[in-house]
């Protein structure tokens, strides 16, 4: 593979990260400014009622980025374990890289991340909260002990995995008698108490990285075939999710509030049900080759986007404690939704020069730095 595709090919993927993080940046500029943010999307209990299209369409828009967070970091675990082993790198090493990172990423879940969360406006109910950043150590830990399976076994554990979370859920009516422990509840189920709330158990959103992980197989052989055999998957999972959607029974944990075309989109995020995995993932396939086509020009946007998606971890942290204080400060009683739309491009403006510099700061340290692992 030449330079020249190996870059696009990093752009692009890098381009997507970004993307997600600008919309995973609008939710919660909803939550903390707006102050509008819906209740979860839960395999039961009460389910989000939208008044109005453009209130959906805000939470809609940004669905796409826990799928693609957690299929980008499998992506990015098998393109950076081929690099290092081509480096010298033992498989323990590696491992013991992930393992350590993905160690980090639930200690910041706990005593960084949640403090953030406490800064809701209203307060903040919940005692320890299983976060996404709990999720993405837990799934990363779990595939690094799989990295060096054939694609095909990886591709199959997959496939276990996107039948099992719809398999193993109880009917959505039953929501209120389940009492799941503590070992369900970092694993397996959605839901708990005000003393542990769980929206990223572990196991359920370990499909995406594994997929991820196969997708990177392919993006490491041939790009360009990567991107087309994405495109392609991209469009099938939409029609699986369409058709699933209308026989609205397996594959969407719970059945739909009414026949409306915000019901039809309005799914179970916690857990991901299939038609979640389907209609997110299909779309951000479909994102990430028309990204590729754009990266051969060298796109100014997606440049843009690429500086965000080099410095995620940074800008999560930041992010959350930026929007707490704009909310605090300018919007102490909660603003309209799309009073909101400045406040968004307000933290990103002011976040863009901290990655693009955080960013360049990590590129120069040693691969065996601290820093390399945020």
């Amino acid at each position: 593979m030449n330079v020249r595709s190996k870059s696009n090919r990093l752009l692009a993927v890098d381009a997507l990260r970004g993307l997600i993080i600008v919309v995973m940046a609008l939710d919660h500029a909803n939550h903390f400014v707006a102050q509008k943010h819906p209740t979860g999307e839960q395999w039961g209990g009460p389910f989000p009622i939208y008044r109005d299209s453009f209130s959906f369409l805000t939470r809609f828009i940004t669905h796409l980025a826990a799928p693609g967070f957690f299929f980008l970091m499998g992506v990015g675990m098998l393109l950076f374990a081929k690099s290092r082993r081509r480096q010298g790198w033992s498989r323990w090493a590696v491992i013991r890289y992930f393992v350590l990172r993905g160690l980090l990423l639930i200690l910041l879940q706990f005593i960084l991340v949640n403090r953030a969360w406490e800064l809701s406006p209203g307060g903040w109910m919940l005692g320890n909260y299983v976060g996404v950043l709990f999720a993405l150590g837990g799934t990363m830990i779990l595939a690094s002990f799989l990295l060096w399976l054939p694609p095909m076994y990886i591709l199959a554990i997959t496939v276990v995995l996107f039948l099992s979370t719809e398999l193993m859920h109880p009917a959505p009516e039953l929501w209120s008698s389940v009492d799941p422990g503590l070992l369900e509840l970092l694993f397996i189920f959605s839901g708990g108490d005000l003393s542990l709330w769980s929206n990223y158990p572990i196991l359920p959103w370990l499909e995406l990285v594994t997929f991820g992980l196969v997708f990177g197989y392919w993006l490491d052989e041939d790009s360009k075939q990567a991107f087309n055999r994405g495109l392609w998957l991209g469009i099938v999972f939409l029609f699986a999710f369409i058709l699933l959607r209308l026989l609205d029974s397996f594959g969407n944990i719970r059945p739909r509030a009414s026949d409306s075309w915000i019901d039809f989109l309005n799914v179970v995020k916690y857990p991901p049900s299939m038609v979640f995995t389907l209609l997110t993932t299909g779309m951000n396939l479909i994102i990430l080759w028309l990204f590729s086509k754009l990266a051969k020009a060298r796109s100014i946007i997606l440049e843009s986007l690429a500086v965000f998606g080099q410095a995620p971890l940074f800008f999560y942290i930041l992010h959350l404690f930026l929007y707490a204080a704009l909310g605090y400060l300018f919007a102490p009683s909660g603003t309209s939704i799309i009073a909101m739309y400045p406040y968004w491009l307000l933290g990103l403006i002011l976040l863009y020069p901290l990655c693009l510099w955080y960013g360049r700061f990590k590129q120069r340290k040693a691969l065996t730095s601290l820093w390399r692992l945020f």
